[in-house]
């Protein structure tokens, strides 16, 4: 992807070439351990403060003096390992910052930082990222050493890394703003989720003009099909690399060549979920592929709607359903015999 300045009246070519993260940066582990916290002190963060690098949890000076010798400092970026594998964010304080294992911290001095954080959301990054994430541990992680080993496309110009950054850092500014209309919307969604659904009564609280009829308890294997039968695992070396999401339980695992199902559907985790409070349960649409580790249901025509049957079995107790010890399983049968509302109209 060659581009072109201008010096003197003669084009200067500036090639893309393709380069490894460790060549770019240094990546380090936070601490291995869970610290004892303090009212107030050094900020602590880990994955789940990926999005905002705020915490509400603190270290003693001391506790960070002994075992941060290198820490994230303004304009590094802090990644996620552990979970949610992939997520990054640039440092935009110059406060000490202490962190934990599920994250990692990649220092590029030499590279503009919002170039590098939006290169790691690219699609192409993320799908090497997945492919070096290790998919059979609970949860899925990715070690600092296969950080480094990820293979992208970097420009040999440090102007036009710059101005690439640049721009994306204002429309990552430009969706900051939105982002207080976003959390309202989240919240009316919540508080509708809870009027538009039947409970007890067989009535929502809420309705549509022309609706007034009482919704009808029904099975879930009464509305929807389950397409188990189709699933495919396919271990990670004998994958073909392609555009097509592969699904395990708790989302897409990595991208192949192929499909195993081309519609609209809900996957919802067989076994293997990483978080049962907020059990793993997805809506897809298009081609996908997915392994035996997650159920997979379409709403029956004229009965239900897919994406409608989504928050009906995302309002379900399913932990409740679970069997097993450390690795807990979702049984098909117990899936397709729990309750959801419906109404007698046709969806």
């Amino acid at each position: 992807m060659p581009g072109h300045a201008g010096t003197g009246g003669r084009d200067v070519i500036f090639a893309w070439e393709q380069c490894k993260l460790g060549d770019v940066c240094d990546v380090y582990d936070g601490i291995h351990h869970t610290p004892d916290y303090q009212d107030n002190g050094i900020m602590f963060l880990s994955v789940e403060n990926i999005s905002t690098l705020t915490s509400d949890k603190f270290v003693s000076r001391d506790f960070f003096e002994q075992n941060y010798k290198i820490f994230p400092e303004k304009g590094d970026i802090l990644l996620t390992r552990i979970g949610n594998v992939g997520t990054p964010n640039v440092v935009e304080s110059t406060d000490k910052l202490a962190y934990y294992v599920s994250l990692a911290l990649l220092k590029a001095p030499k590279i503009n930082s919002y170039f590098l954080c939006n290169l790691i959301c690219t699609q192409e990054f993320k799908k090497e990222l997945h492919r070096k994430t290790l998919t059979t541990a609970i949860p899925q992680k990715i070690n600092k050493d296969e950080i480094r080993k990820i293979t992208f496309f970097d420009s040999t110009s440090s102007d036009e890394r710059k101005k690439i950054g640049s721009l994306l850092e204002k429309i990552n500014f430009t969706i900051t703003l939105h982002e207080e209309k976003k959390q309202q919307l989240k919240c009316l969604k919540s508080a509708l989720l809870q009027k538009m659904f039947a409970y007890k009564s067989g009535y929502p609280a809420i309705r549509f003009e022309g609706f007034s009829d009482e919704w009808e308890q029904c099975k879930l294997g009464d509305v929807a099909d389950r397409f188990d039968n189709l699933r495919v695992p396919v271990i990670a070396n004998l994958r073909k690399n392609g555009d097509t999401p592969y699904y395990g339980a708790n989302g897409i695992q990595d991208y192949v060549d192929g499909y195993t199902h081309d519609g609209e559907y809900i996957l919802v985790a067989e076994d293997g979920a990483n978080n049962l409070k907020n059990y793993p349960i997805n809506y897809v649409s298009g081609r996908i592929w997915v392994n035996n580790h997650a159920h997979v249901l379409q709403a029956i025509p004229y009965l239900a709607s897919t994406r409608f049957l989504g928050y009906e079995i995302g309002r379900s107790n399913i932990v409740s359903l679970l069997v097993g010890g450390g690795r807990a399983k979702l049984n098909a049968d117990a899936l397709m015999l729990t309750s959801q509302s419906n109404q007698t109209q046709v969806l």
